[in-house]
């Protein structure tokens, strides 16, 4: 790794607790929750944080889903109170349990560190939800009624989650909510303006991805498996001048050409922040997706395969 990219790598994950503030005109519920709990979950990359959400009001005697969620950055930033936002809103909204993921994030690992740390804690929490979640939370928490997901490259790390849990067998998540993902590590981007330049992405690629003959792995550029058959229904989120679309919409088409169920909502006229940019909008959308969530952890799946554009 050349030294201007660790400089720029390390510049970017120590700043992000005061550099990140897309989430705060996104509180829309939870935010009388009380902090979450921290726990360590073991990985074979280490222990790794999580960061357990729930209300202490719930009915002691109904079982709860449990939601995992993966947060952006660029797999640069290691900072997952970046969604505390999302993670109180579906805490309130979906009635789930939701556990934040503080993987290890570059210059200070590299692919597939992020990848396996966050499927281990997912297939951790699928056989410790009766056990340790239920201790932390103080309310049954069912693994079964399990659901991942996450935003940007959060999203990607859901979508890596979802094939490995497939490959391993572990476990099988009932739903995957991908929100702008970054799918595709492997593919050159054009030039093109908008908040994921091109410069931003061949930094992920040298100082994450660094070995280009690993970019093109399912698990590290999901998009770009060769068999996306036997995975969880999806929400996947995109902004229609978001230079990660291409990705999401791929994903979505792939995955309706193997019969998987999709909701695909198209953001228009947003970039990346794609929540920020009409919180009229905003509302709907975080609306929808804690519903598929609910619906999922439930024990029911998604049965919608239709875009909303927001369009009158």
């Amino acid at each position: 790794m050349r030294l201007s990219d660790r400089i720029s790598a390390t510049m970017m994950h120590a700043s992000a607790r005061w550099t990140v503030r897309y989430g705060e005109e996104l509180r829309f519920a939870g935010t009388d929750l009380p902090s979450p709990r921290k726990v360590k979950v073991p990985t074979r990359h280490g222990s790794v944080p999580v960061h357990v959400y729930a209300d202490p009001a719930w009915d002691r005697d109904q079982p709860r889903g449990v939601y995992v969620h993966f947060h952006g950055g660029a797999w640069l930033m290691r900072y997952p109170q970046m969604d505390d936002f999302w993670c109180r809103y579906l805490v309130a909204t979906a009635g789930v349990v939701v556990v934040n993921v503080d993987f290890t994030t570059g210059p200070y690992a590299a692919y597939p560190v992020a990848q396996e740390q966050c499927h281990d804690v997912s297939a951790w929490v699928h056989d410790h939800a009766a056990d340790r979640l239920a201790a932390v939370t103080g309310v049954p928490v069912d693994g079964d009624r399990l659901v991942v997901g996450g935003f940007s490259s959060g999203g990607g790390l859901a979508a890596s989650v979802c094939l490995q849990a497939r490959d391993s067998g572990r476990f099988t998540p009932r739903l995957q909510v991908l929100g702008v993902p970054a799918l595709d590590l492997a593919t050159d981007v054009s030039s093109s303006p908008g908040m994921i330049s091109p410069s931003l992405r061949g930094l992920v690629r040298r100082v994450y991805f660094p070995d280009p003959a690993t970019r093109a792995d399912p698990y590290a550029s999901p998009v770009l498996a060769p068999d996306l058959s036997g995975l969880p229904a999806a929400v996947v989120l995109t902004a229609e001048r978001d230079s990660l679309r291409p990705d999401g919409d791929r994903y979505v088409e792939r995955l309706r050409e193997v019969g998987i169920p999709v909701v695909h909502d198209v953001t228009p006229g947003a970039d990346h922040y794609f929540l920020s940019a009409d919180l009229v909008r905003a509302r709907a959308t975080m609306a929808m997706t804690a519903e598929a969530v609910r619906t999922a952890t439930g024990g029911q799946t998604p049965d919608q395969t239709h875009d909303q554009t927001g369009a009158p």
